[in-house]
């Protein structure tokens, strides 16, 4: 009855994929954890909760008059899909700058919020209370104590779930702090999905930094930590600074039924440089798989190159054909994963999933230790994805995600060149095939179990 009544849920309230067969398999074999795992895991239990709380939204917020961008070239089509898909504007005059690790990035956020003087906010998915989020957090309560409005989001489970103690110590010191989703009643709470993952720092409304550099001890690589994690961000100045605000007052208002309105968040921006830019939005609501849509269409407009880099590589069946038939009509594709990540199932995934590339003829290497989570993607040196999604189900459709496309040619050029730069070590179909047994079936069970992961 339990098999039954799970399976007759899916196909009523979901479209039938991979990730459905796999709840319907699950279920019928092992009935009661099948169902029990159903009821806290199951997707289509996410984006349901999802898109009904997502309906507490900015009032009088419109979507941006799409326009059309001048362009000579192939990816006018880009454009054009990645206007409808997201509906939000191409805007040009923005100045991008490429920040390595939280040794360059870390000195600039602070600096932009001891030189605010209206308004900070700050979305972040992991916030440690270690030496370098102290000074985050003492450097946003003494904005807050000289009279700038100051707001914080945390991730209800990245930040820690029973106990945040950077959110503990913003809200002792009167900073004004949220945990997005995230509810003290464990079946209220799902532990595992509908998290924020952005990273997004908004200084007066006109200076942001973004990309995927979470705030901890780990990535000052200079201080030599036990487990350094190597990273890219972004800081960020221009027109496109609206949409980075919008999403993150979107965010706010959500987690605290509160507006964020007004010069004090919103002034008029002028032109600082010379990349034009459109903020990607994606999460498991009227979001869903908008990051994936605008991948999908970058890899199908390529002439030339597509480079990726991503700490974790286990998409769905899309993005491995759309990689693969871009290999087939002759662009080259250079895919970068890590030797080793932090996370040894999704490094088990990627190994499982990577076959088909190299079969195709794609090119696929591995970085050296110590770990990059930078998240990196370029087309034809002429436009380049940058943010907070990686290339896996979770971050494509679980996630709450913040990316931002660029159509620049010098940002594409300096990003392939930091990628060139890398150490980086060729992975076969040799090397595949030389598995163990063990790691092979091992490999095996995280592909399957990626649905969940």
């Amino acid at each position: 009855m339990l098999a039954g009544a799970v399976t007759i849920h899916l196909l009523r309230s979901r479209r039938i994929n991979r990730s459905a067969a796999s709840w319907v398999g699950l279920t019928w074999l092992a009935p009661v954890l099948g169902s029990v795992l159903y009821l806290l895991l199951g997707i289509n239990r996410v984006r349901r909760r999802a898109g009904s709380l997502r309906t507490l939204r900015v009032p009088g917020r419109a979507p941006d008059p799409l326009g059309e961008m001048k362009r000579a070239d192939h990816l006018t089509p880009l454009n054009r899909a990645a206007a409808r898909i997201t509906q939000r504007a191409a805007l040009g005059g923005n100045s991008i700058r490429v920040l390595r690790n939280g040794d360059e990035s870390y000195p600039l956020m602070i600096e932009a919020i001891e030189a605010a003087t209206i308004s900070i906010a700050l979305s972040c998915y992991l916030f440690r209370n270690d030496g370098i989020g102290r000074k985050f957090i003492d450097s946003l309560t003494r904005a807050a104590r000289r009279g700038v409005s100051v707001c914080v989001i945390v991730d209800g489970f990245g930040s820690g779930y029973f106990r945040s103690a950077a959110y503990r110590h913003l809200r002792r010191n009167g900073v004004p702090a949220a945990r997005f989703m995230h509810s003290s009643l464990p079946w209220r709470m799902p532990f595992l999905n509908l998290r924020c993952h952005k990273k997004l720092l908004v200084s007066d409304g006109r200076l942001a930094f973004t990309g995927g550099l979470n705030i901890g001890g780990e990535n000052l690589l200079a201080e030599r930590p036990r487990s350094g994690v190597l990273d890219t961000h972004f800081r960020v100045e221009g027109p496109i600074v609206l949409h980075l605000m919008r999403s993150f007052a979107d965010d706010w208002y959500f987690t605290t039924g509160k507006e964020l309105s007004g010069q004090a968040w919103f002034p008029p921006l002028s032109a600082t440089g010379p990349s034009t830019a459109r903020v990607v939005t994606s999460g498991p609501d009227e979001d869903i798989e908008k990051i994936e849509y605008v991948m999908l269409e970058a890899i199908g407009c390529a002439q030339e190159s597509v480079r990726i880099m991503t700490p974790y590589f286990a998409p769905d069946s899309r993005l491995i054909t759309a990689l693969c038939l871009a290999a087939l009509r002759g662009v080259s594709v250079e895919l970068i994963v890590p030797q080793r990540s932090n996370h040894a199932f999704m490094d088990g995934a990627a190994r499982a999933t990577i076959g088909p590339l190299l079969e195709y003829g794609c090119v696929v290497k591995a970085h050296q230790l110590p770990f990059d989570h930078s998240k990196l993607m370029t087309v034809d040196s002429l436009w380049s994805l940058i943010g907070s999604a990686n290339w896996d189900i979770r971050s494509l459709r679980l996630n709450f995600e913040l990316d931002m496309e660029l159509y620049c040619p010098l940002m594409a050029q300096q990003l392939n060149e930091h990628m060139e730069r890398l150490e980086l070590q060729p992975i076969t179909m040799q090397l595949l095939n030389s598995r163990s047994q063990f790691r092979v079936l091992s490999d095996g069970l995280a592909t399957l179990l990626m649905p969940y992961l």
